[in-house]
C-alpha cells in the first residue's frame, strides 16, 4: 500500500496524518492494535502499514486480559514485525478475582500456556498495579498477589516483565523486590519522577516513554528521561490512548509514536538519526533480541 493510500484511509477515518518519515526505523515497544481496531475502526492491517510508512518498522502487541493475549499470541505469530506480550492487567485481575478465584487462577493458567508458545513471544505483560482505577480494599491485595505470579511466569518462560505502574509505585517496588527481580523488566508509561527512575535504574530495568512526556503537565517524567542512561531509554505509544502533543486528545496509532520519538532526541540533545538507532537498539535489548529484521 502506498503512503498516499495509507494517508487517504487515515484522513477518511479522521486520524491525525502521517508524520514525515523517521531518519531510521524504530520500534513502538507497547501498543494495542486490537483496540485501535475496536475503538478507532484501524484494522491491524492498515495500523502495520502506517507505522512502517512513518519507519516505525517493528512493535510489541500487548495483551491485557485473556483475548487481547490471544490476539496478541495470533498476531505476532503472522507478523514476524510484530512480537506480543501477554498477561492478565492488574485491574483486569481484580475484576476477575470478585468474581471468583477461580476465574482469575483459570486465567493466569492461559497466561502460562500463552507465554510458552513460541520465540514470538517476548514478555510477561502488562502487569502491575493500578491503584487509580481500582478502589483501595480487597482488589488492591488481589493485584499484588497477580503482580507476583506473573513475576514468577516471566522467570519461568525467560521473559521481559512488562509493568503497568498507575499510582502504585512503592507497591510496584515492594512486589518486585520481595519476588525478586527479572532479568528484563520494563516500566511501560512511565509515570513518575526522578527519584522512582533512579531505584527502577538501580536494578537495570528500562524507562518506557509514551506521548505523555510530551504534556506540558509532565515535568517530572521529563525529569527521569533527563537522568535516564541512553541505554535504557523505549519509546511507546499505548495506542490508541496517550496521544504525544500537538495531536493530545486524539485517538493514538503506532504510526504517531514518531512525535514522541523526535520529542526525546530534541531533549537530550540527539540528532534524529542517532536517537532513532539508540531506541530501535534498546527495544531489541528490552525484548530479548532483535526482531523483524534480517538478523532475528
Amino acid at each position: 500500500m502506498r503512503r498516499s493510500q495509507i494517508a487517504d484511509r487515515l484522513a477518511a477515518i479522521g486520524l491525525p496524518a502521517l508524520p514525515d518519515p523517521l531518519a531510521a526505523p524504530i520500534a513502538d515497544s507497547h501498543t494495542h492494535l486490537d483496540t485501535v481496531c475496536e475503538m478507532v475502526g484501524v484494522d491491524p492491517e492498515l495500523s502495520l502499514a502506517a507505522a512502517a510508512a512513518t519507519g516505525v518498522t517493528r512493535l510489541v502487541e500487548v495483551g491485557c486480559d485473556v483475548a487481547g493475549s490471544r490476539f496478541a499470541e495470533h498476531l505476532a505469530s503472522r507478523h514476524r514485525q510484530v512480537v506480543a506480550a501477554v498477561a492478565i492487567h492488574p485491574d483486569e485481575a481484580a475484576e476477575l478475582a470478585a468474581r471468583s478465584p477461580e476465574a482469575l487462577t483459570d486465567a493466569i493458567e492461559e497466561i502460562d500456556r500463552l507465554a510458552g508458545s513460541g520465540s514470538h513471544v517476548r514478555a510477561v505483560g502488562e502487569t502491575g498495579i493500578d491503584h487509580h482505577n481500582t478502589p483501595e480494599g480487597p482488589g488492591w491485595a488481589v493485584q499484588r498477589d497477580s503482580f507476583a505470579a506473573h513475576i514468577a511466569l516471566a522467570k519461568k518462560h525467560g521473559l521481559t516483565l512488562a509493568v503497568h505502574d498507575r499510582q502504585g509505585h512503592r507497591d510496584i517496588l515492594d512486589v518486585l523486590d520481595a519476588e525478586g527481580w527479572p532479568d528484563r523488566v520494563i516500566m511501560h508509561c512511565f509515570s513518575a519522577g526522578a527519584d522512582h527512575a533512579r531505584r527502577c535504574l538501580e536494578h537495570g530495568a528500562w524507562l518506557s516513554f509514551s506521548g505523555t512526556v510530551t504534556f506540558k503537565s509532565a515535568r517530572p517524567q521529563r525529569e527521569a528521561l533527563a537522568i535516564t542512561p541512553h541505554d535504557r531509554i523505549l519509546v511507546e505509544t499505548d495506542a490508541p490512548f496517550l496521544t504525544a502533543d500537538p495531536l493530545r486528545g486524539r485517538r493514538n496509532g503506532p504510526y504517531l509514536v514518531a512525535h514522541t520519538a523526535r520529542f526525546i532526541g530534541d531533549r537530550l540533545g540527539l540528532d534524529e538519526l542517532d536517537c532513532c538507532r539508540m531506541l530501535d537498539r534498546n527495544s531489541s535489548a528490552a525484548y530479548g533480541g532483535e526482531w523483524g529484521t534480517d538478523h532475528d
